[in-house]
Parts: structure tokens; sequence; C-alpha cells
């Protein structure tokens, strides 16, 4: 199958965080303003569901990574070239910041924030959750992503699924972030950037963390074969 060129891939990377953020911070808003309608558990899905319905659109064309930490940790143990890094970063950035800037015309008054992540614990807490919140996540992409063992067709609902639980029992205490580009649209947009740095450092750190884990944990094929 011929590889998408790479403007096409940063467009379907953008194309993937701008539904995240609209569909995510768009759940959150909704939840604000209808009296709870959604309450935690419909955020985590909402956030979950639209996870896996865009891996399944664009996994086949950009890798969906959708998250610059995602990005970074491919890059730093060798699952994605560095010179096409910078680019996707850039483009999932875009249309996070794209989605926030349409939730901020739907709703001028800007409730919830429009779904900025800032933690209702302290930073030392909220940094180690972000981390370790990004770490599962992480751990379960690289799995189902690199390793040829793992049942790939299932890839967007395991994925899918661990967004979902962190954000259960995370995101009232963080957000459940794990991604920046996810915390950078809404802060752009609301200009709440309370603890914004923990959104970056976190998920980077976090993300980098589960990919070497796997890394280390994961048996050679050599070996699994013999």
């Amino acid at each position: 199958m011929l590889r998408p060129n790479l403007l096409r891939r940063c467009a379907a990377e953008g194309l993937a965080a701008f539904a995240l953020v609209f569909a995510g911070c768009g759940a959150i808003i909704t939840d604000a303003t209808r009296d709870g309608a959604l309450g935690a558990v419909g955020i985590a899905a909402v956030f979950g569901l639209i996870i896996m319905v865009m891996i399944y659109a664009t996994g086949h064309l950009s890798g969906a990574h959708i998250n610059p930490a995602v990005t970074i940790a491919f890059t730093l143990t060798r699952h994605f070239p560095l010179r096409d890094a910078v680019a996707y970063i850039a483009a999932q950035l875009a249309g996070a910041s794209a989605a926030a800037l349409v939730l901020l015309a739907l709703w001028s008054s800007r409730p919830a924030d429009l779904g900025a992540t800032v933690p209702s614990v302290g930073t030392g807490p909220a940094l180690l959750y972000e981390i370790l919140l990004t770490a599962v996540l992480m751990f379960v992409i690289v799995a189902v992503a690199t390793d040829t063992r793992a049942v790939g067709a299932g890839a967007a609902i395991a994925i899918g699924g661990a967004v979902a639980l962190d954000a259960l029992f995370g995101g009232p205490l963080t957000g459940a972030s794990m991604n920046p580009a996810r915390s950078f649209g809404p802060a752009l947009a609301s200009g709440e950037w309370t603890a914004f740095w923990v959104y970056v450092a976190g998920p980077v750190v976090g993300a980098s963390l589960g990919a070497g884990a796997y890394q280390f944990i994961r048996v050679p094929q050599s070996v699994a074969s013999v």
C-alpha cells in the first residue's frame, strides 16, 4: 500500500487532534452547562470513543499518534523518524488549537474554561498522576502498535479503552490529559494556563517510560518463535 506523503499524514494528525478536542472538551462543556448530564463516566467514555474512532479512521494513514508525547516516545524508541516528528507535533498542536477556537466561538462565556486541564490536587501529585496515566496509555500503544504478536485488529479498542480507563480515575484529579496538544488548545483559547507545564512534562516523561517499559519486557520474535 502506498504511504501518504508527510503533508497528508500531518493533515490526518491535525484532523484527529481537532476531533479529540472538539468532542472531548465539548463533552466537558456540555456537562458543565447541562447540570452534569454526562458526568465523569460520560466524559471519560467520550474521550475513549473519539480516540478509538480516530485510530480506525486515520491509523492507516498517519499511524494515529494524535499526541505529541506519543510521537516523542515513538521517536525515542526508534519507531518513528525524527525528521517527521516535528511536523507531526506541529500538526497536532494546530488541530487541537483550531478545535478549541471553534469551541470559543460557540461558547464565548468559556464554560469550564473550554475544557482546559487544571489540577484539583497539588502540582507534585498532579505531575505524578500525569506521568503514570500516560505511561499506562503508552505501554498499551506500544504493545498493540509495534508488536506483531499483539491483536492488531483490536488496537483502536485497546487504546481507546486505556484512555477511558485513565480518564475515569484520573480525570477528576488532573483532567487526565496525557496529551500536551489536548491541554494546549483549550489553554490557548481560554487563557487558563494554571500549571500548564504539568501537562507537557508529565505526558512526555510518562510516554517515554511506558514505551521503554514495553521495550524492556518484550520478547524478541526470534526467541519467541523457538
